[in-house]
């Protein structure tokens, strides 16, 4: 290797390496507000090790108390493929002793239950994560102040199906991460002020589809910050990169057609469909042949009767692009969900009551 390209290679791993040292501060100072003598407990799969590093000196140097937690991904999926049955996506008492007695909490998760992996079935990657629902219990119990870096879900295969490099990807995601918090959440304090129950509201997309619904629900504003709202709210765990607010939709209301560009799905990438409801309940859906065979797969495992469009979803995060794994952070962006995963409108048109919510792509 030429001295020349040492050097860039050099450089390139400095600025990694403070990159990932202004995110731990800030999601230790800002998210968590991580104060002397709390205990911390930092959750990392193998690929998020360097940043939650990071996250351990920065909270060292806070006076916190931090604990270490590494999952590594191929004993993990060595696990899934041979512990009994029933042992996998259970929690130990250990676990839920971690969560009911730490006062923060980072959790940096890993690729291979994140995204298709061709080394699961649809079935074990399902029950694998079937300890979702008690963790988020327990930790709302606790008040725990959580946060969730999404640059761990990106592993080779997420990356090859976006066509683009992995380290790219989780860099562009770690610089999202250090937007402005307070102008966040006033953003997005603005569009939740927008989405009341009972409003009528359409999602106009490419070629003239029109989705009609109404708001009905929980609403969720992830701004950066964990506070004591947050905890009253049950809303402790933030993620990060931020910047999205999500809306339930009453379940029965949606009717017509929309138009969805490149969306992730735990079977890989849609590049584009078109998907029709009535009366809620997704009644058709068409897609080129290859968005087709990632999208009958997931839309087949499920019940007709879960097949209903539940919510849908806003960003707002100023320095997220599209192509990095989170779209439904980008500002300007819709998600509408549900059914299995969720589908992006990236240039449509959402109105609630007749007002512009995002116009065209924007935020209005």
């Amino acid at each position: 290797m030429s001295s020349k390209r040492k050097q860039s290679s050099r450089k390139l791993s400095n600025d990694d390496e403070e990159l990932r040292a202004r995110v731990a501060s800030k999601v230790l100072g800002e998210t968590l507000n991580v104060k002397p003598g709390e205990s911390i407990t930092i959750e990392t799969w193998s690929t998020g090790l360097p940043l939650a590093k990071q996250i351990v000196k920065e909270a060292r140097k806070l006076g916190a108390i931090p604990l270490l937690i590494t999952e590594d991904e191929d004993a993990y999926l060595y696990g899934i493929k041979n512990a009994p049955r029933e042992m996998i996506g259970k929690m130990g008492k250990h676990e839920y002793a971690l969560l009911s007695g730490s006062d923060a909490y980072v959790f940096i998760p890993g690729p291979p239950v994140a995204m298709y992996n061709p080394m699961l079935t649809r079935e074990e990657a399902s029950i694998a994560t079937a300890y979702n629902g008690s963790w988020y219990e327990a930790a709302e119990k606790a008040r725990l102040r959580g946060v969730r870096i999404t640059m761990g879900y990106v592993g080779k295969e997420y990356a090859k199906a976006l066509g683009r490099k992995r380290e790219d990807i989780a860099r562009s995601l770690l610089k999202s991460c250090l937007v402005d918090f307070e102008d966040l959440s006033s953003k997005g304090r603005a569009i939740a002020g927008k989405l009341r129950d009972g409003a009528q509201a359409s999602i106009s997309s490419s070629g003239g589809s029109k989705l009609d619904f109404t708001l009905k629900g929980d609403l969720v504003v992830e701004d950066g910050i964990v506070d004591e709202r947050d905890l009253d709210e049950r809303n402790n765990v933030s993620y990060m990169p931020a910047g999205m607010v999500q809306k339930d939709v009453d379940p029965a209301s949606a009717n017509g057609s929309v138009k969805i560009e490149q969306s992730m799905t735990r079977a890989g990438l849609v590049s584009e469909a078109t998907l029709t409801f009535e009366a809620g309940k997704l009644a058709s859906w068409k897609a080129p042949p290859k968005s087709l065979k990632v999208l009958e797969p997931i839309l087949e495992s499920l019940p007709e009767s879960d097949r209903t469009m539940k919510l849908i979803t806003i960003g707002f995060n100023p320095e997220m692009k599209f192509g990095n794994s989170q779209d439904r952070f980008v500002t300007g962006a819709i998600g509408i969900g549900g059914f299995g995963f969720t589908g992006i409108v990236r240039k449509g048109t959402l109105t609630v009551e007749g007002a512009s919510v995002v116009d065209r792509g924007r935020i209005a």
